[in-house]
């Protein structure tokens, strides 16, 4: 499989070791891109499964418990951690007793003080944290950060997301995490906290006011609204609303952001907010963008963008010493903050 990328792997005096923990279909994804990435070994993977039964190559040393895993395994590097939302901090804290760099699917934990216990652990050990959120690489996305950040809009007055995806009976498969309160969390930790985190990153720390949760079409199926209305406060000013549900009949509808500024205005759209739709502003040329990596495929739905590699591209030059983390513990932390603040609110807490 090819990949688009914009940087190069960074040349490693030694390999790097990574372990991979929950090998489903994302836990699949980290194996593939450890696998495309110079420099990087796969020593262990760790699932409940088989891999048989999980249908991966068995290339490497598999274990059923993280306890066999950090006990069997010797030098640890870095381990990825895709195994349910509940198992994040739980999994990232042995990660980082084990002596390795964690790596965490989003969101990092499903309690912002589970995400603090994280962090404070890691800063303790000397660790990185690598948070996996992959939309800040695609090509809209960065060039929203460096417009907004540019002061080319102006003042920012508001900021309106639509996020309308379907997950039906094809993904709530009876027995599974998924639509669990205590292992997903809910829609916005699951699906939609890309978007709160492309919120954060550009704008900064937003304040919910009013939120209005709704579950339309999955009371046999989730523990959760599958849909809700949220009104924010932009700490840097402005106002904000974001609108998701995952009711959608049969297939993703659209992933958009509208900002409406003193000197201008900009919608990303598209089913993955993967394309800029429109963009008037004062003074300025809008640049041509490199195309998009298309959704990541899970066959009978998609999800966002397939940017994984520049994770593992990310995670190579900052243990060389040669970049930043693209979204490190502390911004991790903050959007479980925020979605946390929405559903208190929203639930009358």
């Amino acid at each position: 499989m090819e990949f688009i990328s914009s940087t190069t792997i960074v040349k490693m005096k030694n390999e790097v070791r990574f372990v991979v923990i929950g090998c489903g279909r994302i836990g699949k994804r980290h194996i593939e891109m450890i696998r495309a990435t110079k420099g990087a070994v796969l020593v262990a993977t760790c699932d409940l499964k088989s891999t048989e039964k999980l249908g991966i190559e068995s290339d490497c040393a598999h274990y059923t418990t993280t306890k066999t895993l950090f006990d069997s395994v010797g030098q640890i590097d870095v381990v990825a951690i895709a195994t349910p939302n509940g198992c994040h901090a739980e999994h990232a804290l042995q990660a980082i007793k084990a002596g390795a760099h964690p790596i965490i699917e989003k969101p990092m934990a499903l309690k912002s003080s589970d995400a603090e216990n994280v962090l404070h652990e890691a800063l303790q050990k000397g660790k990185y944290v690598f948070g996996v959120m992959q939309n800040r690489y695609s090509p809209p996305s960065k060039w929203l950060k460096e417009v907004v950040s540019s002061g080319a809009l102006g003042e920012v007055y508001m900021v309106h997301v639509d996020c309308f995806w379907n997950r039906d009976e094809r993904y709530y498969r009876k027995g599974d995490w998924h639509g669990s309160k205590s292992m997903d969390g809910g829609t916005l930790f699951t699906q939609f906290s890309h978007f709160i985190d492309i919120l954060y990153w550009v704008f900064g720390n937003i304040f919910p006011t009013h939120v209005d949760l709704k579950n339309f079409s999955h009371k046999t199926s989730i523990e959760f609204e599958d849909s809700g209305m949220v009104h924010f406060d932009i700490a840097n000013g402005g106002k904000g609303s974001l609108n998701y549900s995952t009711s959608v009949w049969d297939s993703n509808l659209e992933s958009s952001m509208t900002i409406i500024g003193e000197k201008g205005s900009i919608k990303i759209a598209g089913q993955y907010m993967n394309e800029v739709t429109h963009c008037n502003i004062k003074d300025y040329i809008m640049p041509v963008l490199d195309p998009s990596n298309p959704p990541n495929n899970y066959g009978a739905y998609k999800g966002s963008a397939a940017n994984h590699i520049y994770i593992y591209e990310n995670v190579m030059s900052v243990l060389a010493g040669d970049s930043p983390i693209t979204t490190n513990a502390l911004e991790g932390l903050k959007v479980v903050d925020i979605i946390e603040r929405i559903y208190s609110l929203g639930n009358g807490d």
